[in-house]
């Protein structure tokens, strides 16, 4: 009813997902029909909005916008007896994002009435309106794995060691697992697979359940935070990479590897059995300290992270973090031949 297939849709919690956090807004999106977002076909654009702010509409804030591949598009389908097909997405539509700022604080702010409405986190589906241009809530149902995780203690997990990073993605969970691997190619290899393995595929969806429930660990080639991989995984406690774009092609079978999802929002396999440390704090007992205590990190990934210790804010030390990792340019790189020299044409000295 919605002509998404002419715009886009998807996905949307009105908490964040991976820390439970729950004044952030996250919205996946990509061109098309939406169930390619659900189950994982494609690796979605990716926005955080944060919700005290959407009050004052001078403001605009998004504190992050991702863009995914969006490699497919799912549009409806003439003759047959398929109603939808998958068609390759124009490289120019994979190359911007699925929706505007207007847009996006415009889900956000319907995410947050929803939310009220409900008395709880939500998930969340949405749709655009390739003819109209007009944006539509088409599901919403209680989120079933943060709202309810217990806020009593704080599991935290610290790679020991350093090995050979073969892939990497978006970071599902916190923990770290170890496992050989196990690379099925579609669901009639089901019978293929081996307890206690790290399942390797292209994306999963409701028919992988009875085996994921069996996996030390999930890795995908496609799929965003809000794919079914991403979804289950955390509904089971597992640890999963996902998105990384040729998992099934780089590792191998029965290869030992290790699933890091400690290391802030992107995931890695490292080669081999590393050694890591599991700690648990019991954050019951923490009183409120007499003093302001703020938090200094480094990542800004790890922001959202400790939201839940007794600390009246945290804040970024190591600006260069957040260079490499948001702006991803050098400040005094330029374009052309000048790029990487100063003014006066000379190489900045290193520091």
């Amino acid at each position: 009813m919605v002509r998404a297939d002419k715009a886009g849709s998807g996905v949307m919690f009105s908490i964040d997902t991976e820390t439970g956090f729950p004044d952030v807004v996250v919205i996946s999106a990509t061109w098309g029909q939406g169930e390619n977002v659900v189950q994982g076909t494609v690796t979605p654009d990716e926005y955080r909005v944060f919700k005290p702010m959407l009050q004052d509409e001078r403001l605009t804030p998004i504190i992050e916008k991702s863009l995914g591949d969006k490699e497919k598009t799912m549009v409806y389908a003439t003759g047959g007896n398929k109603t939808v097909k998958n068609i390759d997405t124009p490289r120019k539509n994979r190359r911007r994002f699925v929706l505007t700022d207007d847009e996006i604080l415009q889900l956000a702010r319907w995410a947050v009435v929803i939310e009220r409405h409900y008395d709880q986190a939500m998930d969340i589906e949405w749709a655009k309106d390739g003819e109209s241009g007009e944006l539509f809530i088409v599901q919403a149902r209680p989120e079933t794995v943060q709202s309810r995780k217990e806020a009593a203690s704080l599991k935290s997990f610290s790679l020991k060691e350093r090995g050979q990073r073969l892939v990497s993605g978006l970071a599902i969970g916190q923990a770290i697992a170890i496992g050989k691997v196990c690379v099925l190619h579609g669901p009639d290899e089901i019978d293929q697979f081996r307890d206690d393995a790290v399942l390797v595929t292209e994306m999963t969806d409701p028919d992988w359940v009875p085996i994921m429930k069996r996996a030390a660990a999930i890795v995908t080639d496609y799929g965003g935070r809000t794919s079914h991989a991403a979804i289950v995984s955390r509904e089971l406690g597992l640890a999963a990479v996902v998105g990384t774009g040729d998992a099934t092609d780089v590792l191998e079978d029965d290869c030992e590897v290790t699933i890091s999802c400690a290391e802030g929002e992107q995931g890695h396999v490292y080669e081999g059995a590393l050694e890591f440390e599991e700690q648990e704090v019991n954050l019951s007992g923490l009183r409120e300290p007499p003093v302001r205590v703020m938090m200094n990190i480094a990542s800004p990934g790890a922001a959202l992270r400790w939201w839940r210790l007794p600390a009246r804010g945290i804040g970024l030390a190591r600006m260069e973090f957040i260079i490499n990792g948001a702006i991803k340019i050098h400040p005094l790189a330029r374009r052309g031949g000048s790029r990487g020299r100063s003014p006066g044409g000379k190489r900045p000295e290193p520091r």
